[in-house]
């Protein structure tokens, strides 16, 4: 049984704003999602690179994080998009941070950026633990 958590079509769809690593924040890799912020995707060249990359770096995603009623695409499209607006957290059922990060500006986009570095391990949590959102 396949567990397909993280879709290789909207990996491809952020790739193209990849010089901001964002394909790379949704595959759960921060770090270097971070490094591609900052350098413009290694100056184009890392950003190239993943074109190839990205079959693998969703199957690692496939195989790291938990499937269920959270779907991941679906909240990191929410997430990029209405950030700080916090709809990606109402969406992953956590409602009281989901209403702060909508009257503070995402609290201030540094709760936004800890999302970003944090949001697949969220889902995994919740998607693991089977409580389906509130």
């Amino acid at each position: 049984m396949t567990n397909d958590t993280h879709s290789k079509t909207l990996g491809y769809l952020l790739w193209i704003f990849g010089f901001t690593g964002s394909h790379r924040f949704y595959y759960g890799k921060p770090v270097t999602g971070t490094i591609w912020f900052f350098t413009l995707g290694l100056l184009g060249i890392g950003w190239i690179i993943d074109l190839f990359l990205i079959p693998s770096m969703d199957r690692e995603a496939d195989s790291r994080f938990v499937g269920g009623n959270s779907n991941y695409s679906v909240a990191w499209l929410l997430l990029t998009f209405l950030g700080i607006f916090g709809v990606h957290r109402m969406y992953i059922g956590k409602w009281l941070t989901g209403i702060l990060y909508l009257l503070t500006g995402g609290v201030f986009l540094l709760g936004v950026l800890y999302d970003f570095w944090t949001l697949n391990s969220q889902i995994s949590e919740q998607n693991h633990s089977g409580k389906a959102p509130r």
